[in-house]
């Protein structure tokens, strides 16, 4: 059995280019695994508080001295943890907002990066206490930022999953969406010929 975690973010919902990819990017997978499980999580239409003072000390507080809304906080956070923990292959559809992730998905972030479970300090830095696994990410942006200083995305993303110990990250973009229609239309096709590819 595959377990498979498939995240949207696009404000847009299913309408977004980035879910688009990473819904079709889903099925295909599935269609070629014998046995799989799939957990979707769409964060426009279900989003997670920020995280805010009450949350992040109730994430810091023993579990012994958590008062009864704290230990409602932490279950949520450790429900999306083990969601995490058990896939077998991450599937992100990711929209470039403001040269960073969508707020919702940052959200999503500060309820998994959590010290003393997915990852933990030592003498030597930080370590990632998950097991790696295969992310797919599907971003979709406006204008072309990939390779440039401007793609602070992709760096991101890259870190704080590398910060909980997973490496083995694999983007898909689909650039220029706002550049006309003769350069969307190209580059969602190319985009699709890598989803493809990687599915099979």
């Amino acid at each position: 059995m595959t377990n498979i975690l498939h995240i949207n973010s696009s404000l847009f919902g299913n309408d977004g280019k980035s879910s688009q990819m990473a819904n079709e990017f889903v099925q295909a997978l599935r269609n070629k695994l014998e046995e799989s499980a799939l957990i979707s999580r769409d964060l426009n239409a279900k989003p997670l508080p920020h995280l805010d003072g009450e949350r992040f000390t109730a994430f810091t507080t023993p579990a012994e001295q958590r008062s009864d809304e704290q230990k409602h906080i932490v279950a949520e956070s450790d429900q999306l943890i083990k969601e995490l923990r058990d896939a077998d292959i991450l599937v992100l559809g990711i929209p470039l907002y403001n040269l960073g992730v969508p707020s919702t998905f940052k959200a999503y972030i500060d309820h998994i990066a959590r010290a003393g479970e997915t990852f933990r300090y030592t003498a030597n830095g930080p370590e990632g206490l998950l097991n790696n696994k295969k992310v797919y990410v599907f971003a979709a942006r406006g204008g072309q930022y990939q390779d440039t200083p401007l793609d602070t995305q992709t760096p991101y993303l890259r870190h704080i999953f590398g910060l909980m110990g997973l490496q083995d990250i694999e983007f898909i973009y689909a650039e220029g969406l706002n550049m006309g229609p003769d350069i969307a239309d190209a580059s969602l096709a190319n985009a699709r010929k890598q989803l493809a590819s990687k599915a099979a």
